[in-house]
């Protein structure tokens, strides 16, 4: 699953480029919509759930630039015992398609008990929803 940024001028820095730290946010757009297409979001609220990231590992490949549109690509990787993973890739839209790479990261994350505050095992229900969206492959 994608979601297409256009790049503006307050997402660059002095030198006229992407700031790294807008990466988390255009990740975190990417993450965002490609759970609520999937309606996991529904799934984790229904049980009183909170997802939280414990870890984001970002590598930079290329800088993105004002005026140019950005594709933030989403997918299911891998999941534990009480965390899962997400990869994600950021590409310069060519032509309607994704071209060169800007950046890529590991995201872990891991779902909480809203009210107590601590992480839950991935199970039942949970892990079926994930599991089906590492299957569909996107």
């Amino acid at each position: 699953m994608s979601v297409d940024i256009k790049v503006r001028g307050y997402h660059l820095d002095i030198y006229h480029h992407v700031n790294n730290g807008r990466y988390l946010e255009f990740l975190e757009e990417g993450r965002w919509d490609y759970f609520e297409r999937y309606r996991f979001f529904d799934l984790f609220e229904s049980q009183d759930l909170a997802f939280v990231v414990a870890n984001i590992n970002i590598s930079y490949r290329r800088p993105a630039y004002a005026g140019e549109v950005i594709r933030v690509m989403t997918r299911m990787s891998k999941i534990g015992n009480k965390s899962a993973q997400a990869l994600q890739e950021v590409r310069l839209l060519e032509n309607g398609e994704p071209g060169a790479l800007i950046a890529d990261a590991i995201v872990t994350f891991c779902l909480m008990d809203a009210q107590s505050q601590k992480s839950v095992v991935i199970d039942g229900r949970l892990r079926d929803a994930l599991q089906a969206m590492i299957e569909d492959g996107q």
